[in-house]
């Protein structure tokens, strides 16, 4: 239950995404469609927003002033189902060919970086005091890791650096309902 308008937050989501390719972020209804799931994850989702500033002070300490220089955001998460086509929206160099029942998917190779940018939407049902949403542009930096165990499911942990969404600069789109009773 909410207390003054706050809400406790229970639970993990869906991570949507979709080429980022006109400059305008679609609506919900196109880009929460199967068709743009990732894959649904495990572990949640960690969205981490990280300010730069420079500071400086005179010798006495007597004053100081801040500025921010840099704001450094990433939204992490682990993909449980995937298959190879989800490898090209984690890598910029993967590419895949499907033929006779059988898909191939080549990876590597700086001359076959596609310079893709996304819309990364991580979305958390909650129909009691309303749905979330965090809404990032990037990419995936941080590569990835295949871990084929015996005993336990291969998760890619994905990891979207965020550029700048508009012309504010804006790195977060954050959205939640509010209820209205």
């Amino acid at each position: 239950m909410a207390t003054a308008g706050k809400k406790i937050v229970l639970g993990s989501g869906k991570l949507y995404i979709a080429e980022f390719s006109n400059g305008t972020i679609p609506d919900n209804a196109t880009l929460e469609v199967d068709s743009n799931l990732l894959g649904l994850i495990q572990g949640g989702a960690t969205l981490e927003y990280k300010p730069k500033f420079y500071e400086v002070t005179d010798d006495l300490g007597l004053v100081q002033k801040n500025i921010l220089t840099d704001e450094e955001v990433t939204l992490k998460s682990g993909v449980m189902t995937w298959n190879g086509k989800t490898l090209t929206k984690l890598c910029s160099t993967a590419r895949v060919t499907e033929s006779a029942g059988k898909r191939t998917v080549k990876i590597g190779g700086i001359g076959n970086q596609d310079g893709k940018s996304y819309v990364i939407r991580f979305v958390h049902e909650d129909p009691t005091d309303g749905d979330i949403r965090v809404t990032i542009v990037g990419n995936n930096q941080s590569g990835f890791s295949l871990a084929f165990k015996k005993d336990k499911e291969t998760v890619i942990d994905a990891e979207f650096k965020a550029l700048p969404l508009d012309s504010e600069g804006t790195k977060i789109i954050y959205e939640e309902e509010i209820p209205t009773t």
